[in-house]
């Protein structure tokens, strides 16, 4: 049974790496020395609670050569990020403060620099650890480079064996080993890239010790109903979603958004998708929708639409980043912030003049979606759809809320769909028909 306390949960989600400052490549001064870096996500837990969500995501965490996905060892914490102290005081911290963790379980591949895949190319096919990678070993000769698969073609992510006892083990005693020190979910990377029946051979090992554990896969593309029910997952990343509603608000094509947010609903026979409109891997939202006066639609869609919504540190203040396809171009959508939030959050990098408004944008909708938890399952129907206006009604059998988005230049007049009252943005109902003023948006009360 998945865990019941997820029905409320939402999700900061923070690169861990990126957000203390900590060196990425070694020649930007990355060590095995601890560096007691991880506070500094802490510093920012009562932001967390004040932003209204109760979830803390956090990125790769454990020791890796560089960006945290080149795991060299899933039993310790990254040194630079510091040790199991310091991972132990912020889950506690964390729990204090009603802030659930999730950890980024990275069990498609290792880094090449992982001590079970030297001891394969040291010691060859006689390894004790050779059956937890996929080689071909014909005409290998010792001291010769060994032909490991790799994970889409990046030669430092060594692709580990998915159908061998001894790689199932693995990730049942990492997941167990962090679930018994306190975090609470896991999600999995690149579990798209890994055959189904792994993950249903691994995940009720786990769950028979953790049965309140929740558990996301991150799935860019495929069957993603199917996937759940053979996998046994509880969740997959939402990515049809978030492309709809970011590249429809930059198209101005709402069809796009509507079309997603369709098939999203159907979604909803098998499993509640994780939501998100930013992460550590994509283009910043307020850069990926091109107009800022557009962010807020999108921030509307995420919390009045189906799912577990996770919000990406900063993108809260509106910080722009574009991610670039090239070496280091996650850079700046992975940036280091404060210790602690900042008075000014117009401080921050990427940040404008909007910050603060941003942040009272998010609050009000977070603040609503906590309102109406009913949200996280509940189907939304397309009353009016144009290029730049849309109607929404989102309802159960006893609920219902109405969402009116207008990207044009001029005011527009929508179906109110039984709305009587504005409960976030700004609105006039008159009678059966909502006013916008142009760019406006409103979550109405029906």
């Amino acid at each position: 049974m998945m865990a019941l306390w997820v029905d409320h949960a939402m999700w900061w989600h923070v690169y861990p790496l990126g957000f203390v400052g900590a060196p990425i490549r070694p020649e930007e001064g990355a060590t095995d020395a601890v560096h007691h870096r991880l506070d500094r996500v802490g510093g920012w837990l009562d932001h967390v609670v004040e932003l209204g969500l109760n979830g803390l995501a956090l990125g790769p965490v454990f020791a890796s050569t560089t960006h945290g996905y080149d795991t060299t060892d899933h039993f310790r914490i990254d040194p630079r990020l510091g040790d199991d102290a310091d991972f132990d005081r912020l889950v506690a911290t964390a729990h204090e403060k009603g802030v659930r963790v999730l950890l980024d379980g990275v069990f498609n591949h290792v880094g090449r620099a992982h001590p079970a895949f030297r001891a394969l190319e040291e010691n060859g096919p006689d390894a004790a650890t050779a059956d937890l990678f996929r080689v071909d070993w014909n005409g290998w000769q010792p001291g010769a480079p060994v032909a490991a698969e790799v994970f889409e073609g990046h030669d430092a992510l060594v692709a580990l064996d998915h159908s061998s006892p001894a790689v199932e083990q693995l990730v049942v005693d990492v997941m167990t080993h962090w679930l018994d020190r306190g975090a609470d979910g896991w999600r999995l990377d690149a579990a798209y890239a890994v055959d189904p029946a792994f993950w249903a051979r691994v995940l009720p090992r786990v769950r028979a010790q953790h049965p309140d554990v929740w558990i996301t896969g991150e799935v860019i593309h495929g069957d993603a109903a199917a996937i759940v029910a053979e996998s046994t997952m509880d969740s997959l990343t939402q990515y049809e979603l978030w492309q709809g509603i970011w590249h429809g608000l930059a198209d101005a094509n709402l069809f796009e958004t509507t079309h997603a947010i369709e098939r999203n609903n159907a979604l909803l026979e098998t499993f509640v998708p994780t939501t998100f409109i930013g992460n550590h891997d994509v283009t910043r939202i307020a850069s990926a929708v091109g107009d800022a006066r557009h962010v807020p639609h999108a921030v509307a869609l995420l919390m009045i639409l189906a799912g577990t919504p996770m919000v990406y540190a900063g993108d809260e203040y509106g910080l722009r980043a574009v991610k670039e396809e090239r070496l280091g171009g996650d850079d700046a959508v992975r940036p280091e912030l404060p210790p602690a939030p900042p008075a000014d959050p117009a401080t921050l990098p990427g940040a404008g003049a909007y910050a603060a408004a941003m942040l009272a944008v998010h609050q009000e909708l977070i603040a609503l979606r906590r309102r109406h938890p009913w949200l996280r399952t509940a189907q939304t129907d397309v009353v009016q759809v144009e290029n730049t206006s849309v109607s929404l009604r989102t309802a159960t059998g006893t609920d219902a809320l109405v969402t009116v988005l207008n990207l044009a230049d001029e005011p527009v007049s929508l179906p109110a769909a039984g709305a009587t009252s504005v409960l976030a943005g700004a609105a006039t109902i008159a009678g059966d028909r909502v006013e916008l003023a142009p760019h406006g948006w409103a979550v109405l009360g029906a």
